[in-house]
């Protein structure tokens, strides 16, 4: 099995290869390699790699930016998406895109299933909604929401809220986290290795949410990487509305993964996933 793996120098990219590495022919593809906005490039090389799976996490992530800035989100998130299903397609290639919690418009009080109706509040968001619906130009395609993604793959970067979380509080710094953003934190091995299962399983094609078990603040977060890590952690509460942001944030983004538990994939909770990170065994 061929592999194309695009965003493969990002946090869940890098995760991507690593998994898929032992089993299949990977090819990884970094935006310098593989531009997914000019479709012709796009179409060409599909063709030429002939690729049996195509895993796109290549993405438009910067949200803020976006809102001033909605060309550059919806090529990369939307028309980039189109044209690599319509790629796919006609290379009979399967497709999985990588999709997202800012779907979703964070009024909701208990996590979000794929059945419920999304309604972004970002042009992030809406990218990212509108690259969900033409994955679905190629018939054979998955996509995955993911949020709040933490860990690494070996020799993989390191990234995110988590991220900095984890570094200040190893280092003794102050760490503000969010009191009122309620979150599915999701490690980026874990989800990269769902996607394997899923695949491999040949499990109906379609949309599934692909985060860790469980839910939390960003602040219940920190608490438990404080103490997983025996430390004492300075923690400053924080809430959205004192940190000014240009695009709005989901307030409650917690996704449910009951629709793979059903199918017999099951993710673990988000502790056990945190306890790998930060007090890997010996």
């Amino acid at each position: 099995m061929k592999v194309l793996v695009l965003g493969a120098s990002g946090q869940l990219g890098a995760a991507v290869v690593h998994e898929f590495g032992p089993h299949a022919d990977v090819v990884p593809c970094g935006r310098l390699d593989f531009d997914i906005t000019d479709d012709a490039a796009v179409e060409a090389r599909v063709a030429a790699d002939a690729p049996d799976v195509i895993v796109n996490c290549a993405a438009y992530n910067f949200v803020d930016a976006a809102e001033d800035d909605p060309v550059a989100a919806l090529n990369v998130n939307a028309l980039g998406v189109r044209a690599l299903a319509r790629a796919a397609a006609g290379a009979g290639a399967t497709l999985i895109h990588v999709g997202s919690d800012f779907v979703f418009d964070g009024r909701a009080t208990e996590p979000y299933r794929e059945t419920d109706p999304p309604n972004p509040q970002s042009v992030y968001g809406w990218s990212k909604l509108l690259g969900e619906w033409f994955a679905a130009d190629n018939r054979k395609h998955y996509v995955f929401r993911v949020e709040s993604l933490f860990g690494r793959a070996p020799g993989g970067p390191v990234r995110g809220s988590a991220a900095t979380i984890l570094q200040r509080i190893r280092s003794g710094e102050e760490v503000k986290a969010f009191v009122d953003r309620t979150v599915s934190p999701t490690h980026v091995m874990d989800a990269a290795a769902v996607m394997r299962v899923v695949l491999g399983s040949g499990l109906p094609f379609g949309l599934y949410h692909c985060v860790n078990s469980g839910h939390c603040t960003w602040w219940e977060f920190a608490e438990e990487a404080a103490r997983l890590m025996g430390r004492e952690a300075r923690l400053v509460p924080i809430t959205l509305a004192d940190v000014p942001m240009r695009a709005a944030r989901p307030r409650y983004c917690a996704l449910a993964n009951a629709k793979l538990a059903s199918l017999g994939v099951v993710l673990p909770d988000w502790r056990d996933a945190l306890r790998r990170v930060v007090a890997p065994p010996e």
